[in-house]
């Protein structure tokens, strides 16, 4: 996705946001700590564009909430600002990537510690597929297939879509749509970008370098 295309997303969900809704009257936007946090905030301006009346925004960390807690390294956590008391409020959760389902189900859990909403919503940009429990969004920016040792980056470009490979070997990364592989080994293999494919071969032996290609990573849960 590019740049456009990312504004055009947050556009298309702000419309749909709306129509669900029936206007923005008791709507809260909370951008869930930290990928979901400028999303939900572009959506919150789109929809006061829209509507003509600001919506109100807040942010949620829900570190403390996962259920793996305590089997991972754990973030320092973020900033929680939710604006108001949530209870009669429909809540639509943000989040940039939606992946196995885990991080919106610790979302859940946090955001009732704060009050009993009407109802809660999710908007993501990125549905990567791959759920481990029963979570589906209500309004996706694109669902984009992936394998699960791929890599989904969204930011203020658009979105990038890349994989490393382990055994100490460098495999494939991707960036702006672009696909390009470095191959292990010791050896290195292609590079590509920009829809051009280049080549280094090793051994002691130099191939073609093509493209200028852009490297993306990151990820979410």
């Amino acid at each position: 996705m590019s740049t456009d295309d990312v504004a055009r997303a947050i556009r298309r969900m702000a419309h749909e946001i709306l129509e669900k809704n029936h206007g923005c009257d008791d709507v809260m936007i909370v951008g869930m700590q930290t990928g979901g946090v400028e999303l939900a905030r572009a959506i919150a301006a789109a929809v006061a564009d829209i509507e003509g009346s600001e919506v109100p925004t807040g942010t949620l960390d829900a570190t403390m909430h996962r259920d793996d807690f305590g089997l991972r390294p754990v973030m320092p956590e973020a900033v929680t600002d939710i604006p108001g008391d949530p209870t009669g409020k429909t809540i639509v959760l943000v989040d940039d990537v939606l992946f196995t389902g885990r991080t919106v189900r610790a979302a859940l859990d946090a955001i009732h510690a704060y009050g009993r909403p009407r109802a809660i919503q999710l908007a993501v940009m990125v549905d990567r597929g791959h759920r481990e429990l029963p979570i589906r969004p209500d309004y996706v920016g694109k669902n984009l297939p992936t394998r699960r040792d791929e890599m989904v980056d969204v930011h203020a470009g658009g979105v990038d879509l890349g994989e490393i490979a382990g055994d100490g070997d460098l495999g494939e990364i991707a960036g702006d749509g672009d696909l390009g592989e470095i191959a292990g080994d010791g050896d290195l293999g292609e590079i590509a970008g920009d829809g051009d494919l280049g080549e280094i071969a090793g051994d002691g032996d130099l191939g073609e370098i093509a493209g200028d290609g852009d490297l993306g990573a990151g990820g979410e849960d």
